[in-house]
């Protein structure tokens, strides 16, 4: 058992079903706290829905990846500095603060998106529910873990993944249910102000993190809250750890000067620590997930499905998954434990997203070849269209999306793998092209495989959220030392959000330069790579009582050859 880890198996989940009747009090606390994930996961699924109406109400977002982009990313850039500004407030001000604050800014956002009356309006309001996402998405999983028995800590934490997936699916509900309804995208985007204010009420009648107050010197409050926590045989125990664990961390403290970042990363447990925390998020974001989930709707209609419902109902199903997905790892992340549920995640992600790169490449490669018959009886014309017939080029529907200025493919009626036309992206156009009893593709071309397409998109989620989806953030909010958590964490959730703004802002941009299908197959290379890096910088933290975490860091190598069963000591 690495680094000497107690055994924690299938009890734990019976621990934590058990905990609604023996301590309810701690289920409020995780559910409570939870909110945070829960308003992280329904801005990320909201949005991706939202998206295609936003589309149809600004002609620019429309006709521009780049604002398209834009609307999701600039959300993740107030995450990032979210995140950032948030482990500095959670170490000052505490964890109750901090959660109270991200509520209120996403409820502000919210109201401020659901009101917008142009594109820069929207970007604010975007900006805005960032912050409150960045800073609650780092808080959430902290407070829980600090305020969990260690025997369920990691089932608790998972609990706030769960939180993130439901989240998700219950934005795909909303989408689909306002998808007829006037002035779609703000009842979207608008009604998430709810959870945010429920939250920030709530947080006035909880109580502060017990960690938190111990190491601010408030003993006897952390003691109250630490006895409500713990059973009685459980509860002196943990109180005498904590204690030692602040002592050595005051005494360490008082040995040195203030605390800049060259002298934490030179303690070795804060150094490996960080190895394994931000690395896991990073790996989290670069196999794809954010991705799948802000454009899922847009990844369909990229399988050649055209209709926005048809395509919101599916990603409905996706996004199930996922939420199903989040309650599979409630029971085995204290079972099997986090190392090996990460890695048997990311063996199925590079499995899963091989699968996609099949239909998507032969759909790029063979898509249906334009018709100068049928485009003489069409108004509008594409431009590039144009363009290579004066050339002699050959032009199919897979360069007509590719097309500047935005052009849409109009499928033959009879047969949608024919040879059909291509237009100017505009409502003349899909009205055109609809009139004819025709469907109308902005994103994908006509598929056969289309199908498989989503099937690799299921297999994908299933396989990613019990463990990559879940893994990173318990892994995140037990591993630091308490002295460091709150900025480690901030590191760690910043991380995330970095990797987030990165891979979202590109990925519309590499489908349109390198083709859908090579970018899913980069993010299966990316989750191949994961696999190895998990294997070597990974440890496992199952059982674990956070104050001896540091210890188990300071003692465990960097496992380089991580097929040996007793690796050699590594200075990293």
């Amino acid at each position: 058992m690495e680094g000497g880890i107690p055994q924690a198996d299938a009890s734990a989940f019976r621990a934590l079903l058990s905990l609604s009747s023996k301590n309810p009090y701690v289920l409020r606390l995780a559910f409570s706290a939870g909110l945070g994930g829960f308003l992280f996961g329904y801005d990320t699924g909201v949005i991706s829905g939202a998206l295609l109406y936003i589309r149809d109400s600004f002609p620019s977002v429309a006709s521009s990846a780049w604002l398209q982009g834009a609307v999701v990313s600039f959300a993740l850039i107030g995450a990032v500095i979210g995140s950032l500004v948030g482990g500095w407030f959670n170490d000052r001000y505490g964890r109750k603060k901090a959660t109270k604050i991200g509520a209120f800014l996403f409820f502000a956002g919210s109201v401020i998106m659901g009101a917008a009356p142009n594109p820069a309006a929207l970007l604010a309001g975007r900006l805005v529910v960032g912050l409150g996402v960045g800073t609650a998405s780092m808080t959430a999983p902290l407070y829980i873990s600090e305020a969990s028995p260690t025997k369920v800590r990691g089932a608790l934490v998972s609990l706030n993944s769960f939180l993130i997936t439901g989240a998700q699916f219950l934005s795909y509900v909303i989408n689909l249910g306002f998808a007829n309804a006037p002035g779609t995208w703000r009842w979207m985007l608008g009604v998430a102000a709810v959870p945010g204010l429920i939250q920030f009420v709530i947080m006035f009648w909880l109580p502060e993190s017990p960690r938190w107050l111990y190491r601010k010197g408030r003993d006897e409050e952390a003691k109250e809250i630490l006895r409500k926590i713990y059973d009685e045989n459980e509860v002196e125990a943990e109180i005498q750890a904590l204690e030692e664990s602040v002592k050595k961390e005051i005494k360490e403290s008082e040995s040195s000067s203030k605390v800049g970042i060259w002298k934490m990363l030179k303690n070795t447990a804060v150094r490996r620590a960080l190895y394994a925390g931000m690395g896991l998020q990073i790996f989290q974001q670069f196999v794809g997930i954010n991705t799948v989930m802000y454009y899922s709707p847009t990844i369909i209609q990229l399988a050649g499905i055209t209709s926005n419902q048809t395509a919101l109902l599916l990603s409905l199903i996706t996004s199930g998954l996922n939420a199903f997905g989040s309650i599979i790892s409630i029971y085995f992340i204290e079972k099997i434990g986090r190392k090996k549920l990460a890695l048997i995640s990311l063996v199925g992600c590079a499995l899963s997203l091989c699968i996609i790169f099949a239909p998507f490449y032969v759909t790029e490669t063979h898509s249906p070849e334009i018709s100068p018959i049928a485009t003489s009886h069409f108004n509008g014309t594409c431009p590039s269209y144009d363009i290579a017939m004066k050339t002699s080029t050959r032009f199919g529907c897979n360069k007509c999306l590719k097309s500047s200025p935005a052009c849409g493919f109009c499928a033959d009626p009879s047969n949608k793998l024919a040879p059909g036309v291509c237009l100017v992206l505009n409502d003349n156009s899909k009205m055109q092209c609809q009139t004819e009893k025709s469907s109308w593709y902005t994103e994908g071309c006509p598929s056969n495989f289309g199908w498989l397409a989503i099937l690799g998109l299921s297999l994908y989620i299933i396989s990613f959220s019990p463990g990559m989806g879940t893994v990173p953030w318990v892994v995140n909010s037990e591993i630091y030392p308490l002295r460091y958590r709150g900025v480690c964490g901030g590191m760690g959730a910043t991380s995330v959000w970095v990797s987030n703004l990165i891979v979202s802002q590109t990925f519309l941009v590499m489908t349109k330069s390198i083709g859908t299908a090579w970018t899913f197959m980069i993010f299966g290379f990316v989750s191949f790579i994961g696999i190895f890096f998990v294997l070597i910088f990974v440890p496992e933290t199952k059982g674990l009582p956070i104050e001896e975490v540091e210890t188990m860091l300071e003692q465990r190598p960097v496992q380089f050859r991580f097929w040996k069963k007793n690796p050699l000591p590594l200075p990293l």
